[in-house]
């Protein structure tokens, strides 16, 4: 019995605080600047460059060509 309880006095305090919040005079909060680094594209091409490298060590070789003479 405690649970609706509960959930009806915290759902009306969240209530409260979301009309509060559409106030006309309510306070505005402004939206945070996200700042993004001008290296993204440094760190792509070193990455991309990192990972062929590991690709051509890690890749099997091809098995070195035997031709066959015909006998004359």
């Amino acid at each position: 019995m405690e649970s609706p309880q509960l959930a009806l006095l915290l759902s009306r305090a969240a209530m409260l605080q979301e009309v509060g919040s559409a106030r006309p005079d309510a306070p505005v909060v402004e939206p945070g600047r996200t700042h993004r680094p001008a290296v993204t594209r440094r760190t792509r091409t070193a990455l991309a460059t990192s990972l062929h490298r590991l690709a051509d060590s890690v890749a099997p070789r091809p098995a070195p060509c035997r031709t066959v003479t015909p006998a004359h």
